[in-house]
């Protein structure tokens, strides 16, 4: 069975810090490119952040540059999302997906809010 477990949200205020994490099961996880995308009350869910296979290639979006770190582990089946500098508008709730040709699997999310 296919499993994607997301942790690591809360509340924070602006300007701090949280690590995400998204734990896989049932399947070969490093087989798969894995993102962290992200859904805001009212928005369409929206990419955060990609790191290929072998985690050689990431790519992030615009709006999270040099503030927020993709990385996994293999070993573990485990990937990462390290968010610094938070924002409110980084308020959402985030997402793990694990993609490869013809499959695509989700975890069930994990809320960041990001209030003072």
């Amino acid at each position: 069975q296919v499993q994607l477990v997301e942790s690591g949200g809360g509340l924070v205020q602006p300007g701090g810090s949280l690590r995400l994490s998204c734990t896989a099961s049932g399947f070969t996880f490093s087989s798969y490119d894995m993102s962290w995308y992200r859904q805001a009350p009212g928005k369409q869910r929206e990419l955060v952040a990609t790191i290929s296979r072998t985690g050689v290639s990431i790519n992030y979006a615009d709006s999270v540059k040099g503030r927020f770190t993709i990385s996994r582990d293999n070993a573990k089946n485990t990937v990462y999302l390290q968010m610094d500098s938070l924002k409110p508008e980084d308020t959402a709730r985030y997402y793990c997906n694990a993609a490869r040709q013809f499959n695509s699997y989700w975890g069930q999310g994990t809320q960041v809010t990001v209030s003072s």
